[in-house]
């Protein structure tokens, strides 16, 4: 890594024909699998293949938002180790990433989601992870430029109250892990789109790139929205839909809101920026696609559910709008582990939350990766899941589900 200007370039390697490990995706997970493989485990003959640039996928294009208050026992036990991963990230990556701690309010506008609030509140706090439902005044005290009329129309009966609900910058994080994986002598290579995943005699032995064949002895991928055309190629048959989910901010204001903000309800979320712009984010579109432009619909939709609940939001201006690709499973939850084919090992499916699982997915996968024995908090989330029926719900968790 050379630093010039206050800016961080990654530092140019040489393209082998050959590594112990490839890692598909240049994105948070794949950056994170990278380093702690060479982190915790001594394995330093690692390439990371990125198609564009580090972090233009879904690590660029989400909402920032850091949890652990879901609504499985799998899924609370795996996002409460990643939210104590992100907290000690900082120092263990030597690279500032910007957490902030704001405290979650997920609020409740019915008295069914009253009741699925005080349930979350309840397995959440069983399983050691702090939450606890509030009622409508205390969530007006907790948060003071709510309407908790909800414009009339939504109005606020309570909320479960996450403590532990952060923001970070994501590119900071990837930028992060890429800096601390090139200094452990990871190769990172930027601008490498990888057209097929290589199997002889049932064993991945490496990919065909734009530029030629690169030989392995393991391959992971960990692609989003484009994961199933190349496991494909692997012969690995995917339940993944890729769907668009859209975002947008606002101009630059003055401090309004130092909490997030989620209703299932009302299918949004916000929460205001370091810089000053207020963030939104809904619902994934309901139609599968791998485009990425942003709609009016969209805009329009959002920014009314936004006046609703916060009716100063009406003034502001929107700045930018932007869309991801989320790779969704039939049960919401991601696919973690091995494929099937000897050598070659996935990380996807991640929807809608994949940001806040980095350290916990790239700890553990590294894990695999390194030692063939699949860690316990991933063991959930095999692949070969949806053949034995043990799907992991987790519909219901997602934040505007």
């Amino acid at each position: 890594m050379i630093a010039s200007r206050g800016r961080t370039a990654l530092r140019s390697n040489a393209r082998r024909d050959s590594y112990d490990v490839l890692v598909i995706g240049g994105g948070a997970h794949g950056l994170a699998t990278a380093y702690y493989l060479a982190e915790n485990h001594g394995v330093r003959d690692v390439a990371v293949l990125e198609r564009s640039y580090i972090g233009s996928g879904g690590s660029g294009r989400n909402t920032t938002v850091l949890r652990a208050n879901y609504k499985t026992p799998e899924t609370i036990a795996f996002f409460k180790r990643s939210i104590d991963l992100y907290q000690g990230l900082s120092e263990q990556l030597e690279y500032h990433t910007l957490m902030s701690e704001r405290g979650l309010l997920w609020l409740a506008h019915s008295r069914r989601e009253v009741r699925l609030q005080q349930e979350r509140a309840q397995l959440n706090r069983l399983l050691g992870v702090e939450t606890d439902f509030v009622d409508a005044d205390e969530v007006s005290r907790r948060c003071p430029v709510l309407d908790m009329s909800g414009g009339g129309h939504h109005p606020i009966l309570g909320a479960s109250w996450h403590p532990a609900g952060s923001v970070i910058r994501h590119d900071a994080v990837v930028w992060g892990y890429a800096a601390a994986a090139q200094r452990l002598g990871v190769h990172v290579h930027e601008g490498t789109p990888v057209q097929r995943v290589l199997v002889e005699n049932g064993r991945c032995v490496g990919v065909e790139t734009d530029g030629g064949t690169i030989r392995a002895g393991k391959v992971v991928l960990a692609l989003g929205g484009y994961v199933s055309a190349l496991a494909r190629s692997a012969g690995v048959v995917l339940p993944i839909v890729t769907h668009p989910l859209q975002a947008f901010v606002t101009e630059t204001y003055a401090p309004l809101l130092d909490r997030l903000l989620t209703s299932a309800d009302l299918l949004v979320y916000i929460s205001q920026t370091s810089r000053g712009e207020m963030l939104v984010g809904a619902e994934i579109e309901r139609y599968p696609s791998t485009s990425t432009r942003s709609t009016y619909h969209f805009l329009a939709g959002s920014a009314a559910r936004c006046i609703d609940l916060i009716p100063a939001m009406a003034r502001m201006r929107v700045r930018r709008a932007w869309t991801g690709l989320c790779d969704m499973t039939p049960d919401y939850s991601p696919i973690m582990g091995e494929t099937g084919v000897d050598g070659l090992y996935l990380t996807s499916g991640w929807g809608t939350w994949g940001f806040k699982a980095v350290p916990v997915g790239g700890w553990t996968m590294a894990d695999l990766v390194a030692t063939g024995r699949t860690p316990d908090l991933i063991a959930p989330f095999a692949l070969d899941r949806f053949e034995r029926g043990r799907l992991v719900a987790e519909r219901s968790s997602a934040g505007t589900h």
